[in-house]
């Protein structure tokens, strides 16, 4: 019954500085992981570009970002992307942009469902007087009839996942609340050893089985970094980069030497916030 099937939406994370064909690859990779399981249906991608004041070396402005990620998502009929997390002035945690958007997913649901429900709750009426159906089992809290929320999970590639491990750049009970609520899908390239990062840190083993690791047999080595770098040395960067955004990228002459030293010996958003917090 494809209505058991649990609905995913996935959410990443980024500078997306600038967005790349392996950007979109990790959305095509979950969404074929999850359908192969059988148990889960993926319903949308989100695509939320960090703001500016996450201080990143390099980093362009959101604007900038925000239009490719939005160019080069122009002919998906699921992945989109969000500039809510992007135009905040302050850096905002990834926890909090999953909150945002699954508190964004809760709204919609109960509006959804008050139309819903008149008509299903007579439906099943006549369905209990039928024999030998089994009645799906209710989860506990969940109102008779009502599509539970789809989950929103994290999609990352394995660098993200490790660094869970750099000090002072996320919250232990930030990381604990994203694996223990809401959820991991992590691509890595075949042979990466995302497994023993799993195991060798005693938050993500108890939650492993929120963890979704897919392997990735068909690498792609394409990075932003590795993007600017051709960029500045005037080297094609085709079938890199959807064509939408390379041309975006030529037509407003984004990446130089110049834009590379954006932020230079400006310490990170997060190891600013959470190195002063532990002083304190």
């Amino acid at each position: 019954d494809p209505d058991r099937k649990t609905e995913v939406v996935l959410l990443a994370c980024g500078s997306f500085n600038p967005i790349t064909n392996m950007h979109l690859r990790l959305f095509e990779l979950a969404k074929d992981y999850f359908h192969e399981t059988g148990k889960y249906k993926v319903i949308k991608g989100i695509i939320s570009p960090v703001g500016d004041a996450y201080k990143k070396k390099g980093l362009i402005s959101a604007n900038h970002r925000v239009t490719m990620a939005k160019l080069a998502t122009k002919n998906s009929d699921w992945v989109e992307v969000d500039d809510w997390e992007s135009s905040q002035s302050e850096w905002l945690e990834t926890l909090k942009v999953l909150r945002y958007h699954h508190q964004k997913l809760v709204s919609h649901g109960a509006t959804n469902s008050l139309e819903d429900a008149v008509p299903l709750t007579k439906l099943g009426r006549k369905r209990k007087q039928e024999p030998n159906r089994h009645e799906p089992v209710k989860k506990k809290n969940q109102s008779p009839d009502i599509k539970s929320v789809p989950q929103i999970k994290l999609l990352c590639g394995s660098d993200m996942l490790e660094s869970f491990g750099i000090p002072n750049l996320w919250k232990l009970e930030d990381i604990t609340e994203i694996v223990e609520k809401h959820g991991l899908v992590c691509i890595s390239r075949a042979g990466n050893n995302v497994q023993k990062f799993i195991y060798e840190s005693d938050t993500l083993w108890r939650h492993k089985n929120n963890i979704h690791l897919v392997e990735e047999w068909i690498t792609n080595d394409i990075s932003s970094t590795k993007i600017r770098r051709a960029l500045r040395r005037g080297q094609s960067i085709r079938y890199l980069v959807p064509d939408v955004v390379r041309t975006y990228i030529e037509k407003n002459n984004l990446y130089s030497p110049e834009s590379e030293d954006r932020n230079a010996g400006v310490v990170l958003a997060p190891l600013q916030k959470y190195a002063s917090d532990s002083k304190n």
